[in-house]
């Protein structure tokens, strides 16, 4: 069985999070470029998919759900840029900046908070 952990599929997100960055600000910089194409990345559910590693019920109290896991990403080496058909919008790249930073936040968020029980854990001595 493979571990799942928190923290590694939060820095896997945030370095995703930056590659896609990235390729926002590189369209952005580029929007007055003659024949310049837009670039993404691959989601990261996509991305996340192709390892096939799903969740493990290691408790009879955890829920049921077939079909349904959270993937691991094993092989760490870069992530797919792709060029899109279609000239830059400074209105979508703008959103997609804006769901980066969202996104970012949500991590941050949930690492927080998984840290303050990890450490509320230890102290109490648990």
């Amino acid at each position: 069985m493979t571990g799942i952990y928190l923290f590694d599929l939060a820095s896997l997100h945030t370095r995703y999070l930056s590659v896609r960055q990235s390729a926002i600000a590189g369209n952005v910089a580029n929007a007055n470029t003659q024949g310049y194409l837009a670039k993404d990345t691959v989601p990261f559910a996509l991305v996340l998919a192709r390892t096939g590693a799903d969740m493990a019920t290691t408790a009879q109290s955890h829920l049921q759900a077939p079909g349904l896991g959270v993937p691991v990403r094993t092989d760490k080496s870069g992530w797919d840029v792709l060029e899109t058909s279609s000239s830059v919008s400074l209105e979508q790249e703008m959103l997609k900046a804006s769901e980066v930073s969202r996104q970012h936040n949500l991590d941050v968020g949930v690492v927080r908070s998984f840290h303050r029980m990890l450490m509320s854990a230890v102290r109490s001595g648990s």
